[in-house]
């Protein structure tokens, strides 16, 4: 298949929308036990692992240097972000309904979330300068992991008096810059190839940062560490062999 800004662009819009998917559990059950929050950690944090290592071996095939440097930019760009985020401390501000340390905390789950899909953005717009195969592994782990994270923004909102749907445009909105920074990644390694490995690191990099700072921990926090591996080591284990698949 022949890969053009257009089959970017959309990909990476299935990614967007699959935030908002994490809000559809509320409209059957307004509470959400932490304990599945965790699980759901856990699968995405298996799923960004994978996708992960996928990005690393196809930059390193081209140039370890170059990657390698790609994954420290990659992590260190979200690490800043995340603390420049972290900064904001006015428990006067107001979101919609919502005040004080309310709203606060609902700024700093979407910000956060925001922030970081920049990298996965990146990650689906490189992945496609590859080639379609890659493409398509790299854009199905990052849609499956942004489930849990619309689902943790809507645990966050739905207790707080915002409603089911306000909570899934939040979601979705978290993700829109996957759609807005896949495009340009994607025609920028086209035009510089000898930067793909920078990028697919770059890419590897934040999300790794991610997986061990905040998917990982998160996940640990609602439920136990034996079922938390299980579900990393199966959702890891299913991504690769979706990737033999894709291959074969």
């Amino acid at each position: 298949m022949t890969v053009t800004p257009l089959t970017v662009t959309l990909a990476a819009a299935v990614t967007a929308v699959a935030t908002g998917i994490g809000a559809l559990p509320f409209f059957f059950a307004k509470n959400i036990s932490r304990r599945n929050l965790g699980l759901a950690n856990g699968l995405a944090a298996g799923l960004m692992l994978a996708a992960s290592f996928m990005l690393l071996y196809e930059g390193a095939m081209r140039s370890l240097p170059r990657v390698a440097l790609g994954a420290l930019i990659g992590a260190v760009s979200i690490i800043v972000s995340r603390h420049f985020l972290g900064g904001n401390g006015d428990e006067e501000l107001h979101v919609g309904r919502l005040h004080g340390a309310d709203a606060l905390q609902a700024l700093m789950i979407v910000g956060v979330m925001t922030a970081h899909s920049f990298s996965e953005g990146v990650g689906v717009g490189v992945s496609y300068g590859e080639g379609d195969t890659l493409g398509v592994f790299i854009t199905a782990a990052i849609a499956v992991h942004n489930i849990p994270e619309g689902l943790a923004i809507s645990l966050v909102l739905i207790p707080r008096g915002v409603s089911v749907w306000k909570a899934a445009g939040w979601s979705v909105f978290s993700s829109l810059p996957q759609p807005l920074m896949a495009l340009p990644a994607f025609l920028f390694v086209q035009a510089f190839q000898p930067l793909l490995p920078v990028g697919l690191g770059f890419a590897a990099g934040a999300m790794l940062w991610m997986i061990g700072r905040e998917l990982i921990p998160e996940a640990l926090e609602d439920a136990r560490p034996g079922p938390v591996a299980v579900m990393v080591v199966l959702a890891t284990a299913a991504m690769m062999a979706f990737q033999y698949f894709l291959k074969g």
